[in-house]
């Protein structure tokens, strides 16, 4: 067997491949390297940092500077980056910035557009049938705290199917409507016939007409003048609404129900996420937003309610204007003659193969639960 050759290992050596150029070091050459080197490590090691950290597109109707916005969105934002110690964070897109009307909030974040938005299911009639039930008159307590319990707690039980489409991170009352009106006070349901009020939902519609009053829908923007003009004589609306869009100016007389019973009518709002994002998060992640969601979310929003609804009243109450609370008895008329509002709904959820007795039972029993609480 004949031996290698040992003359091309020396050809090989002698040959320095690897410095072409007369006058290269071998450390002028490797410097530019290790240098390029230094800034693709430091490039990559950005780039899995911004990787790292999740932004939220929460995306709502109202102006940045609303009570939800400051109560509710911008704290909720803060607790999850503080939580995941920066890993993610918000951009608020307050006054429908991404584009579109409050009812097309729930399809915006169901696909992908914003990642949670705020929004009230009551903007899509028939679309969360079991939801439905909270917005029936006299069946919620009229407190926000109060209010948002007991819609978390039935929806729990009885809703959930409703969200199969999202991820639900909180549902909160807008607490009970206030009757406010310009000429005179409406202390029994006689008061409110002929009466044209702006009615803020479906049901509250239905209410209003159950009673003889006839509601109007209106821009709650445009209320104020419509008031002033003589087109309505007045408004159904949450408390801390009044001040904020002026109503208060124009009218005279506020009435509610007595404080330890169920209020007229309230708006459900909820705090939904778009379920293929909470899904993507890590396990650590998804704790963040579990650890400030749910009943807690729902009450803290809950509270920014009372506590707008309270500075109002006071407000309201120092300025001169009346405010006035409806005796047990004329309550328990307005109940009796509004009771075809839910007899009807309860045939309509029943149509659509749900058990319509059984929830409209059921919300005014978890409601009896929570008022006062």
């Amino acid at each position: 067997m004949s031996q290698p050759s040992t003359h091309k290992v020396a050809l090989a050596t002698d040959c320095h491949p690897i410095l072409p150029f007369a006058g290269v070091s071998m450390k002028n050459l490797f410097t530019p390297v290790a240098t390029l080197s230094a800034a693709i490590a430091l490039a990559f090691g950005a780039s899995a940092a911004q990787a790292q950290t999740v932004t939220i597109k929460f995306s709502h109707f109202l102006a940045s500077n609303s009570n939800f916005h400051k109560g509710v969105a911008e704290p909720w934002c803060a607790a999850i980056e503080k939580d995941s110690g920066g890993k993610m964070k918000c951009q608020i897109y307050p006054a429908l910035q991404l584009g579109g009307t409050p009812p097309q909030l729930a399809d915006q974040v169901k696909n992908g557009v914003a990642d949670v938005v705020w929004t009230s299911p009551s903007y899509s009639t028939g679309r969360f049938p079991r939801t439905e039930a909270l917005e029936l008159p006299f069946s919620m307590p009229p407190g926000g705290v109060a209010g948002a319990r007991a819609m978390w707690d039935y929806t729990q039980k009885h809703g959930l199917e409703d969200y199969k489409d999202f991820k639900l991170l909180a549902i909160f009352s807008g607490t009970n409507v206030v009757i406010s009106t310009a000429s005179k006070p409406v202390m029994s349901a006689d008061d409110l016939k002929g009466l044209k009020l702006r009615s803020p939902s479906r049901f509250t519609s239905l209410f209003l007409s159950s009673l003889g009053g006839t509601p109007v829908n209106m821009p709650v923007a445009a209320v104020t003048e419509g008031i002033s003009k003589g087109v309505i004589d007045g408004a159904m609306a949450p408390w801390e609404i009044l001040p904020a869009v002026k109503i208060d100016e124009v009218t005279k007389y506020h009435i509610e129900g007595p404080a330890n019973l169920a209020g007229f009518s309230q708006t459900p709002f909820t705090v939904l996420m778009n379920k293929k994002k909470y899904e993507s998060l890590t396990p650590e992640l998804k704790a963040v937003i579990d650890k400030n969601s749910g009943l807690s979310l729902s009450e803290k929003a809950g509270k920014v309610w009372d506590d707008g609804n309270a500075e109002a009243r006071k407000k309201l109450a120092a300025q001169g204007n009346k405010v006035l609370v409806i005796k047990d008895a004329e309550y328990k008329a307005m109940v009796k003659a509004s009771a075809g509002v839910e007899a009807d709904w309860i045939k309509q959820a029943t149509a659509k193969g749900l058990d319509g007795a059984k929830l409209a039972a059921e919300v005014h029993s978890i409601g009896n639960k929570y008022l006062g609480k």
